[in-house]
């Protein structure tokens, strides 16, 4: 046989499927792949969410042990500042003695915690200034509640004439407990609870 009827083909490439391309994976590269792929998800994911339940625990724990140190410290024995005073709305009038006040935060509600002894006259002077009067007091009434009188160790004798009322606003304006001692009608004993709530 001659040349001609013979032709030479030049010899041509493999297939891709035959041996040049990737290899098929095996049940381990599968199993490890898919592990990798969900432990990648379940740290994009449980991270954050670990992060921000252990943030608000911590804010809570946070809230509670202010409070509690605020109780440990007692009543502070001089006024609160022109702003705590205006942001509790507790106008304590110029010629009050004796001011004791201390302030509690956490995560539910503020606080501000305030006694003073006035005059006659200055007694109206404070009730005006929360938008009430001596009219709304109740007489033999307490309006300081068990929780309130735990927390500041406050004494409400059952010897003293007391008068209390509860004088509420629209949030998120503070609501406040008044009680007076009026056993001495000329010298007054204010006890105030004022409470704001988010």
């Amino acid at each position: 046989m001659i040349a001609a009827e013979h032709p030479v083909v030049p010899h041509q490439s493999d297939p891709p499927d035959e041996g040049g391309g990737k290899p098929p994976e095996d049940r381990r590269q599968v199993f490890k792949r898919r592990f990798v792929t969900a432990t990648i998800i379940v740290l994009l994911i449980g991270i954050p969410a670990g992060y921000l339940l252990i943030s608000a625990s911590q804010s809570r724990r946070s809230g509670k042990d202010k409070e509690a140190e605020a109780a440990a410290q007692g009543l502070r024995e001089d006024w609160p500042s022109r702003m705590q005073r205006r942001i509790f709305e507790i106008p304590i009038p110029g010629n009050a003695i004796g001011v004791q006040y201390y302030e509690t935060n956490n995560w539910k509600a503020s606080r501000m915690y305030a006694k003073f002894r006035t005059t006659s006259a200055g007694l109206d002077r404070f009730l005006t200034g929360l938008g009430t009067g001596r009219a709304a007091l109740e007489p033999g009434a307490i309006d300081i509640s068990d929780r309130d009188i735990k927390i500041t160790g406050w004494y409400f004798g059952a010897n003293d004439y007391w008068a209390s009322t509860t004088h509420t606003n629209k949030k998120p304006r503070p609501t406040q407990n008044i009680t007076v001692n009026m056993t001495d009608p000329a010298s007054p004993v204010v006890y105030v609870v004022s409470a704001a709530t988010p």
